[in-house]
């Protein structure tokens, strides 16, 4: 694990290797900047109605949103930026990220070769291109054997070190022992690293989720399965106790169907992926409330890659199987959010993908912006802060060309960021 020196040789290291830091740049802009801001664009969209609002105009005091309308008053010597023919949305919310992992397809290498100082700094990286990306927020369901170096770039991105998202993190996640890549180690290296903290019996999952929470995790994430069931219900039952006495929520990585179902009826609070769920336990998940972050459009590229002329059907037929749960849980009324799953630098600022691919399995283009701005934000607990454009909340946009409602490709080009009233991307005015 991290030890605290070692957080803040990162944190030296990334405001090192910039010459004028994020931080040291808002600085030197904040007394500059009015105190009160505009926005202007021809549309915006209400997430929660699906209303667009024309001649929108959206007012914000310091980093949280003070109005908005159609047609506003401005106030006399507020900063105005008109985004002319754009379309206004909150900042987009990824519930399932690694923003450590740059080569995550290379596990056993990735561990070995890279040193946490040096995933940390890709992390930063991968954080920037995720927040220009029109990514606002972000949970990051484990640093993927990066320890607690997640922490640290939440607290950099927090305190202006580094340009990120918000983040919530699940730091190192909790396994089985001998159930979690990289797989097929010599047991000669019984310590060769592995990508989540490895436990055995109720006593050790319950230190494990103290230990974490501990050293900084907003929610923790345990792997219910990997190649078949693990986690018993009694681990999974204690690590939920723990978690939420201290205000904390878990989820689960199960993808087999009774992984699925025993991490449910210990009472997670949300499966990630969920690929082989049943009916039975949908109808569980919907009665308990249970989120499902099923990373749909990765699953689909890794299907669609394949070549194999004897394993391509059967790989086609367990998508098709994918897609049929998936819309089952949409009649259900299953709560259901998008989460891009990315591993690799390509994936990193591809989000919106993962929007768009849910309009392709049944949802409207409404419903997956929604499971990509409100529900995001409601998982994670942030409704009243982030989600959706209102008075009170954050000052968290993204503006667009055309109307998404109508055409869901736009969200995966975006012309303007703005993350707690600080312009952070603006295509329209480069060289203006």
């Amino acid at each position: 694990m991290i030890q605290r020196p070692l957080i803040i040789i990162l944190t030296a290291l990334i405001v090192a290797l910039s010459p004028r830091t994020f931080a040291q740049e808002q600085s030197a802009k904040s007394p500059r900047q009015p105190v009160q801001t505009a926005i202007r664009a021809a549309r915006l969209l209400d997430v929660k109605t699906g209303a667009l609002i024309n001649n929108a105009v959206v007012l914000i005091e310091g980093e949280r949103i003070s109005a908005v309308g159609s047609g506003l008053s401005i106030p006399a010597g507020a900063k105005v930026i008109d985004l002319g023919d754009m379309t206004l949305l909150p900042g987009l919310v990824d519930s399932h990220t690694h923003l450590l992992a740059s080569s995550a397809s290379e596990y056993g290498r990735m561990l070995l070769t890279k040193s946490q100082a040096y995933r940390a700094l890709e992390g930063a990286s991968n954080a920037r291109r995720t927040l220009l990306a029109g990514y606002t927020a972000v949970r990051d369901v484990e640093s993927e054997g990066s320890g607690y170096a997640d922490v640290a770039l939440r607290d950099a991105i927090n305190h202006g070190l580094v340009e990120g998202p918000r983040m919530q993190v699940a730091t190192r996640s909790i396994a089985i022992i001998g159930q979690m890549e990289p797989f097929d180690i010599s047991p000669d290296l019984p310590d060769f690293p592995h990508g989540a903290q490895m436990i055995s019996g109720v006593e050790e999952a319950r230190r494990a989720v103290r230990e974490q929470i501990g050293y900084g995790a907003d929610l923790i994430k345990i792997f219910a399965d990997g190649r078949y069931p693990t986690m018993t219900i009694e681990e999974i039952s204690v690590i939920v106790e723990e978690a939420h006495k201290a205000g904390r929520r878990v989820a689960a990585h199960a993808a087999t169907t009774i992984g699925i179902r025993n991490a449910v009826t210990a009472g997670v609070d949300s499966i990630e992926h969920g690929f082989r769920v049943d009916r039975a336990t949908l109808e569980l998940m919907k009665q308990k409330g249970v989120w499902l972050v099923p990373t749909y459009q990765r699953r689909f590229e890794q299907v669609e890659a394949i070549t194999d002329d004897e394993i391509r059907p059967r790989a086609r037929a367990s998508i098709a199987a994918v897609q049929k749960m998936l819309q089952i849980a949409r009649e259900l009324g299953v709560k259901i959010v998008t989460g891009s799953d990315p591993g690799d630098e390509k994936h990193h600022g591809a989000n919106a993908r993962e929007i768009e691919a849910f309009t392709t399995i049944g949802f409207t283009n409404l419903e997956a912006i929604r499971a990509g701005t409100i529900s995001g934000a409601e998982l994670m607990g942030w409704q009243d802060r982030i989600g959706s454009l209102e008075t009170g909340k954050f000052a968290d946009m993204i503006a667009v060309g055309g109307n998404p409602i109508s055409d869901i490709k736009q969200l995966q080009n975006v012309s303007f960021v703005m993350k707690g009233g600080v312009v952070v991307k603006d295509e329209l005015r480069v060289g203006k």
